[in-house]
């Protein structure tokens, strides 16, 4: 027997937030950004609303705290993450690791550890993580693991095979973004990470910890 929170909980819409990690600033052109678009878009089919935020673009200061003062505009992003259902990490791969800026974001966040609601959960624990990364190069699984492990830790969820990734030919200089069409395995795996993660976000909507 369903009451009626749980009922307007599982109907109302859900909502993603992607933080895309490239180093290269807006209007640049960015694989990360292009991998990013391609989820919000397959998170849309399943009645999610998403936006892209381009971390690099702002001044994110260093530190583990809320708000680092001094013009740190991590509060900005942080009230996005608070507000969506689903956090997107998109990354490019650099020297076999995750980018500077998603290293930074993951630091961030691990402020949420100490911001808690009445009952002691953490304030994003109802909330899905997933993970997108892009690279002429290996490291593809391990950076993946390092970003579900980060997000875990300060209480994101993570849906079953909630990740997807393209690595170009090693030591070439083909880019993500440069193929001629995207490749029917990232199609499909994208396809598979957004409902997964849109069915997790819905079930933890309805049903929270």
């Amino acid at each position: 027997m369903t009451d009626q929170t749980s009922m307007t909980d599982q109907t109302r819409p859900l909502t993603a937030l992607a933080l895309v990690c490239t180093l290269k600033p807006s209007p640049g052109e960015s694989s990360s950004q292009l991998l990013a678009r391609q989820l919000l878009d397959e998170l849309a089919t399943h009645d999610v609303t998403g936006t892209a935020v381009r971390l690099v673009d702002y001044d994110i200061k260093p530190g583990v705290e809320l708000d680092e003062g001094d013009g740190d505009q991590w509060p900005h992003i942080r009230e996005q993450i608070i507000a969506s259902d689903i956090l997107l990490i998109v990354t490019p791969t650099w020297m076999g690791h995750l980018s500077s800026v998603a290293q930074r974001a993951l630091e961030r966040l691990d402020a949420e550890l100490s911001e808690t609601d009445d009952d002691g959960r953490p304030l994003v624990e109802g909330k899905v993580g997933i993970v997108g990364v892009v690279g002429n190069e290996d490291g593809a699984h391990a950076i993946i693991a390092d970003i579900f492990q980060g997000l875990n830790d300060v209480g994101f969820s993570i849906p079953s095979q909630g990740a997807t990734y393209w690595n170009g030919e090693a030591m070439q200089t083909v880019d993500y973004k440069d193929l001629d069409g995207t490749p029917e395995s990232v199609t499909s795996t994208n396809a598979v990470v957004a409902k997964n993660a849109a069915h997790l976000a819905r079930l933890l909507a309805q049903r929270p910890y």
